[in-house]
């Protein structure tokens, strides 16, 4: 079957055309239709989602790809210097739009065909750690008015003079007022949402308060810690690659610490994402920093990028007893920790949401405020708080807490799941559990959880 049938909606749930259809349009809204975004297949899902008509090249064959897309040297030459059509992106990758005949596909096949595969690769789009196709592991889900985040806030200052830079959806207005365990935090270009007040006015999004979700579990664990919450996810949850990278690259100038991107996808032969890969070269020369990614939320082993990446700390969701996988949860060697991401509760809008995808597709949820969520887009900060306090805590850079943590992980693996980092407030704590390593939840007489035992 081609990569791209004529009707990529077909045999597939109701669920998965809903939310590929929701993100094409809020894609398509965004780009004011001047991107088309199309759909890959395999036999029976949705492989990965891409632009139309562009391509992303790595600048060391950039001129072989050229040769190939333009055989006759001058109009090469002048599509060479066409800014329009050939595009540095950050230093070692750049962006070639084709002509509107050139599908990109057939484009970076005749690429690899004359010069080599991983020259080439689709300008994919990426999502907040999707699902089968791409999603959360569900929807928002409604809790009571003033409920408490879980895993709970810390008291403790852990944090304390480290930098986290979280790549989502951006930070809604207020949620620092209205949730205390958020105050301070800073929102590198806040949601072009209006605040939500009063219980009346309508969520538009799925993805409304995912950043802020993220960053209230980040500050759960390390409440002291700085945090600058990106909006470059802000359509659908999601963004061209092209894009993405370029505010990424961007904010290695911020003296960032901990790195926490928010977006995975699948991609064209398993490849890994090229822009990525040089980001991750740009970051390594910073030193001692790090880069936490959720594996994403497609239940399989199949490779997720950028967190399959050499080089990044790569993090899958327990269930909600914390002793065995979600089974949402992508897997494998690949997936460096598990923490909990299964009912998590934190900061979210105050407003009306009406569901987006089967079964619930149309129902109305009122929200206070908080919500109920899960994905390994939450299990993810959970580690990325527990850096953050290890450090203040240790004085140690992000890599060498992220390389302690990890071997704490490893020593506690669940069998049949693997390494395991579970939310405590550090070595001050005084709930029972959190005594020792400082990185046990705290267990009453009689709990199941294996580090109770």
């Amino acid at each position: 079957m081609p990569d791209q049938p004529d009707d990529w909606k077909a045999g597939l749930p109701e669920a998965a055309v809903d939310e590929v259809d929701h993100i094409i349009d809020a894609l398509h809204e965004a780009h004011e239709g001047r991107i088309e975004i199309k759909v890959a297949r395999t036999d029976d899902e949705i492989d990965y989602l891409y632009a139309e008509g562009r391509i992303l090249v790595r600048d060391q064959h950039l001129e072989d790809a050229l040769v190939v897309l333009e055989p006759d040297g001058g109009e090469r030459a002048r599509l060479r210097n066409d800014a329009g059509r050939v595009q540095r992106l950050i230093p070692g990758v750049s962006l070639v739009v084709l002509g509107a005949e050139v599908p990109a596909l057939a484009a970076i096949a005749a690429i690899e065909q004359q010069a080599g595969i991983g020259i080439a690769t689709p300008d994919h789009v990426l999502t907040v750690a999707p699902r089968g196709s791409p999603c959360p592991a569900t929807e928002a889900e409604v809790v009571y008015e003033g409920i408490e985040p879980y895993p709970s806030a810390c008291r403790d200052g852990g944090g304390t003079g480290v930098l986290v830079y979280i790549d989502d959806t951006g930070l809604l207005k207020d949620a620092d007022a209205t949730h205390p365990w958020l105050a301070g935090v800073h929102a590198g270009n806040i949601d072009p949402l209006p605040p939500l007040v009063g219980g009346v006015q309508h969520i538009k999004s799925m993805y409304t308060g995912h950043g802020t979700f993220v960053a209230g579990v980040v500050r759960c664990m390390a409440p002291a810690a700085d945090l600058i919450v990106s909006n470059v996810l802000r359509h659908g949850g999601s963004q061209l690659e092209s894009h993405w990278i370029q505010r990424l690259e961007a904010a290695l100038g911020l003296g960032v610490d901990i790195f926490h991107l928010s977006v995975a996808t699948h991609s064209r032969h398993d490849l890994p994402l090229i822009t990525f890969q040089e980001w991750l070269k740009h970051l390594h020369e910073y030193g001692g920093a790090v880069c936490v990614v959720p594996a994403g939320n497609f239940g399989s082993r199949r490779l997720t990028w950028p967190a399959a990446t050499s080089g990044v700390i790569s993090v899958g969701a327990l269930g909600q007893d914390w002793r065995g996988r979600a089974s949402f949860s992508d897997f494998g060697s690949w997936v460096d920790v598990y923490a909990p991401g299964r009912d998590l509760v934190n900061a979210y809008a105050t407003g009306i949401y009406k569901c987006h995808v089967a079964p619930y597709k149309g129902q109305e949820r009122h929200f206070y405020g908080m919500a109920k969520w899960s994905g390994t887009s939450f299990s993810t900060p959970i580690v990325s708080g527990l850096i953050a306090a290890r450090m203040s805590r240790t004085g140690q850079t992000a890599r060498h807490a992220a390389a302690a943590l990890l071997a704490e992980a490893r020593a506690q693996a669940i069998p049949g799941v693997g390494p395991v980092l579970l939310p405590c407030c550090g070595g001050d704590d005084p709930r029972p559990c959190c005594r020792g390593t400082g990185h046990q939840p705290c267990c009453g007489a009689g709990d199941p959880r294996p580090c109770c035992r």
